[in-house]
């Protein structure tokens, strides 16, 4: 029998039957459905968790802690191959009070190495990177927040409201090129330490990933870590040793993704204490791989009892078409050419099922992934969560083969069965059956 004559005999079973084959069609389009929309909760749910965390810091920065007592050995840390620069930012135990015309602020002021910055890949919104001793990099909200004393008594007035949760006024003009005072406050005076230092402002760092984040710091040059110890150790009524005033955060920055795997095992094994989104990414993954796996496994049950109506449904086939089965062996035909004929209907069910299953579950994505951002917002009363980017459902391609194999495989097996007992059947009893 040619494959086209085989082909015709599927089809032909099918339109005799088709409301049965198509409520088994049905019961397999919403058990494969059921696994690709479930499992594809665990894929959205880890695209979103990655893009969080990716948004949230550079992705080639590793973070390196000292031990207590020792230093970093920076040349030796240099020494390791695709480190491609080492920022050190050290945070003075003290703010700084900075004042341009008639506005002020006070925020925190971090010591770095500009050179270093650079090659980190540090970006700013405008501006350049500093050149000079008196050149610094205010954060992005660092104009937002300098205010004169009416809109800091409005903005005091208006504690416990709302609207505190930005600031009103603040600078309207570019910062670039303007010239700021800018003294040194202990965290418990109320006035300032008498000296005084101008700086230009030549750079505003970038806007932060995240809304929640006021980034109002002040970046000035590595060199000024002496002359501030030796002010504050002057003024101040006790002063406070330099481990205690000063404290250092180090990253370092490799040359690309792929390599910060190999520089942090190298820092480990340096006796560092170490942390990087390389590894926080491991353990998510790691842990959606789990959860995955165990949204696919009950996605499977769903598959499974579905195969229960394909499996009856080709029994049932074998049944009515015991006579013709019979005939068909009278005339020649081989068990495996039986076989492959239901076979090929069970197939034909599970690739069908399967096919619109894979539909339905886009647009069941894509609604969810419109929807459910709406609804969720209009729950908790937030207006802006819709605009969050948060996937609920994603459908990867992978999820597609490996639902569409689980699914298909199921439909053969179920129709195996019924396929063996129509090679077993009798030719003389399926004869004398009437039709």
């Amino acid at each position: 029998m040619l494959f086209k004559d085989q082909v015709d005999f599927v089809r032909q079973h099918i339109k005799k039957n088709k409301l049965r084959v198509f409520m088994t069609v049905l019961a397999a389009t919403m058990g494969c459905a059921f696994l690709i929309v479930l499992a594809s909760i665990g894929f959205g749910i880890q695209d979103t968790m990655r893009k969080e965390i990716l948004e949230d810091q550079a992705i080639t920065e590793v973070e390196v802690y000292q031990n207590e007592g020792e230093s970093l050995d920076i040349p030796k840390i240099k020494g390791i191959e695709h480190v491609h620069a080492i920022v050190q930012r050290t945070r003075m135990d003290a703010l700084a009070f900075s004042q341009i015309e008639d506005r002020s602020i006070e925020t925190n002021m971090l010591l770095t190495n500009f050179e270093e910055e650079k090659k980190s890949n540090l970006k700013l919104s405008e501006g350049k990177m500093p050149t000079k001793e008196n050149e610094i990099v205010v954060g992005y909200q660092f104009a937002q927040n300098l205010l004169n004393d009416a809109e800091r008594k409005e903005m005091e007035q208006s504690q416990g409201t709302e609207e505190t949760t930005k600031p009103k006024g603040g600078y309207k003009d570019s910062l670039i090129g303007k010239t700021i005072t800018m003294a040194i406050k202990s965290y418990d005076a109320e006035e300032a330490f008498p000296e005084k230092w101008n700086f230009t402002i030549v750079g505003v760092t970038e806007k932060p990933a995240k809304d929640w984040i006021v980034d109002t710091n002040v970046l000035l040059d590595e060199s000024w870590k002496d002359k501030l110890k030796e002010m504050y150790v002057a003024n101040a009524e006790e002063a406070t040793i330099e481990s205690d005033l000063f404290y250092t955060q180090t990253k370092i920055y490799t040359s690309s993704l792929e390599h910060v795997k190999s520089v942090t095992e190298e820092l480990k094994k340096m006796g560092y204490s170490v942390y990087s989104v390389s590894e926080q990414l491991e353990q998510l993954d790691v842990f959606f791989m789990a959860f995955k796996i165990g949204l696919i496994f009950v996605g499977t049950i769903a598959v499974l009892i579905s195969s229960i109506g394909i499996f009856n449904t080709m029994t049932m086939a074998v049944t009515e078409r015991t006579r013709e089965i019979g005939v068909m062996k009278a005339i020649g035909a081989s068990p495996k050419l039986i076989q492959r004929l239901f076979l090929m209907e069970s197939a034909w069910i599970g690739i069908i099922g399967t096919i619109l299953a894979v539909i339905i579950s886009y647009a069941v994505s894509f609604l969810a992934n419109w929807i459910l951002p709406m609804v969720v917002g209009a729950a908790l009363g937030e207006d802006k969560f819709q605009d969050l980017s948060i996937k609920f459902s994603l459908i990867p391609w992978q999820l597609v083969v490996i639902a569409s194999v689980i699914s298909i495989g199921v439909a053969m097996v179920s129709g195996w069965r019924p396929a063996r007992k129509a090679t077993k059947i009798d030719v003389i009893q399926a004869l004398r059956q009437e039709l």
